[in-house]
């Protein structure tokens, strides 16, 4: 094998850890900004989120399927942007530099925030979506607290490497 053949190799490797680590942040990105679109308006998620009520709460009421739908659509925000968070840490904390690695939670939440601003930016010309203020910080919350739960694993994690290491 030469060098350069060997060369070739460490950069094909690189790349494939590079796509493995940010390919799943971007393709989830993409999912939550196509969410945005007219496809996920309430009246298009109500054809799913209502029938699923009924069949969960049978008794519920006409007057409490709307205040339901709302909470299962906030809910959907939240989880959403929690799970960007949890893919944008496992990438940044993974990454091969060394400034990014250690500085996974800032750089993760600021890629929410630009992600969640800019959802509600592209929502606010969709005719039948809303962009607001407050759903931009509800996706925030959700990933702050993914990450939040994210750097507790983690360092819970450590502890238990070093307690290990020491013996105990």
């Amino acid at each position: 094998m030469s060098f350069e053949k060997d060369g070739l190799d460490l950069e094909a490797t690189a790349r494939r850890g590079r796509l493995w680590r940010y390919g799943p942040v971007v393709a989830w990105a993409c999912f939550v900004l196509f969410a945005s679109s007219s496809n996920f308006s309430a009246s298009n998620t109500s054809r799913i989120i209502r029938p699923l009520l009924l069949w969960l709460f049978p008794g519920i009421s006409e007057a409490s399927l709307a205040p339901a739908h709302f909470f299962v659509r906030k809910a959907a925000h939240f989880t959403e942007y929690a799970v960007l968070a949890l893919l944008a840490a496992r990438a940044f904390r993974t990454s091969s530099r060394a400034a990014l690695a250690r500085r996974w939670w800032p750089a993760s939440f600021i890629l929410i925030a630009a992600v969640a601003l800019v959802d509600e930016y592209h929502q606010s010309f969709v005719p039948v979506r809303t962009g607001t203020a407050y759903d931009s910080l509800l996706d925030m919350a959700g990933g702050a607290t993914a990450l939040a739960g994210a750097a507790l694993w983690h360092a819970r994690r450590e502890g238990k490497s070093a307690d290990a290491a020491r013996g105990g």
